[in-house]
């Protein structure tokens, strides 16, 4: 980063838009660090690209998932305008299914690059989820995202922290991002919940480098102030006048039967914990599948995922699939680099 920052500094990096053009055509959809990493190595290739983006402004998780205080989006802009300037078109607003028929946008183009993430919500179907203020950390963060970046949100519809107990449920960077932001909107406390046991502070003899470390994790936002808990579930959200006033947990233990770890609640750790607004942050389970994925038709995996070939090459032959969407919820590098290859491979079938 310190070297990409350096180089922007000194004007090393300028717009080289590609000398010949191979009069090849690919929409790549959905512009977070998968689709962008695509996008700019098509253009490069000399193909014309178009990125469309459902939202009012390109960077998908970056620019509506990952709050201010972690990720400027002046950076986020800066590599928009630098691919705008070297002849990728994006076009925000354009949500595919809705805006333009998926099966319209396939015969258009000579190769389709799906790009989509895996956006779809882990939800908790527990008595009071229906409850005001009861809402999936996302819509949450999105909107205090749109807050900073200008947009005026209606009193009615804002999901704020100010005042508020908040109980953020999930352990993980969004749970994080969820307390850095509650704390910012002046919470009047933080309550962090994972139903998982807490991690050791080490690396153990049974996770060795370099497979991912699984150990604790105590962000910035941590630092700020919040309570953290594990082996946690809730079982009951309890209101009153239809809002959430509480939520009924207890402690829970993980046991090993027949090779699986089995959760097993712990006798007598019921409690009940003041939350007046909680934030459901359990992850992602697949990409979002009506619209799009469902009016192509396009072959799953058993997780739900788009299901692509070792070239990234969906069931249908001219449209490929990377980043979130083949793998899950993963890292942003991890989805740059599938990014990367999909181009690569897209690249590869327009030559043919």
């Amino acid at each position: 980063m310190a070297i990409v920052e350096k180089a922007f500094a000194e004007g090393y990096i300028q717009p080289r838009p590609p000398k010949i053009k191979t009069g090849k055509s690919v929409a790549v959809i959905g512009s977070g660090p998968a689709g962008m990493a695509a996008a700019d190595l098509l253009n490069k290739a000399g193909h014309t690209v178009t990125l469309f983006e459902k939202d009012e402004k390109p960077g998908g998780l970056l620019r509506y998932g990952i709050p201010d205080f972690k990720l400027n989006k002046y950076t986020i802009d800066r590599r928009i305008d630098l691919m705008t300037n070297e002849g990728v078109v994006v076009k925000c607003n354009m949500e595919i299914g809705k805006d333009i028929s998926a099966k319209e946008l396939v015969s258009s183009f000579d190769a389709v690059c799906l790009t989509i993430g895996a956006m779809q919500p882990r939800d908790l179907p527990i008595e009071g989820r229906e409850l005001d203020g009861v809402h999936f950390a996302m819509d949450f963060l999105a909107q205090q995202n749109r807050v900073v970046d200008g947009k005026v949100i209606p009193y009615d519809s804002r999901i704020s922290a100010e005042g508020k107990h908040v109980l953020v449920i999930g352990g993980g960077d969004t749970g994080s991002d969820c307390v850095g932001t509650s704390i910012r909107q002046k919470a009047k406390s933080v309550t962090q919940i994972e139903i998982l046991p807490k991690p050791p502070e080490k690396r153990t003899v049974d996770n060795p480098w370099p497979f991912f470390g699984k150990t604790l994790k105590t962000s910035t936002s941590h630092e700020e102030g919040c309570k953290r808990r594990w082996n946690i579930s809730t079982t009951r959200f309890n209101g009153m006048q239809q809002r959430v006033v509480s939520a009924d947990i207890e402690q829970v233990e993980w046991q090993l039967e027949n090779g699986r770890h089995v959760m097993k609640p712990v006798p007598g750790t019921k409690e009940t914990i003041q939350a007046d607004l909680v934030l459901l942050a359990m992850g992602f389970v697949h990409p979002v599948l009506e619209g799009l994925v469902t009016d192509l038709g396009l072959e799953l995996s058993e997780r739900k995922n788009i299901k692509v070939g070792s070239n990234h090459q969906s069931s249908i032959e001219n449209v490929f699939a990377a980043g979130d969407a083949i793998t899950g919820a993963s890292l942003v590098v991890n989805a740059i680099a599938s990014g990367r290859r999909v181009a690569k491979s897209v690249h590869e079938y327009l030559k043919t």
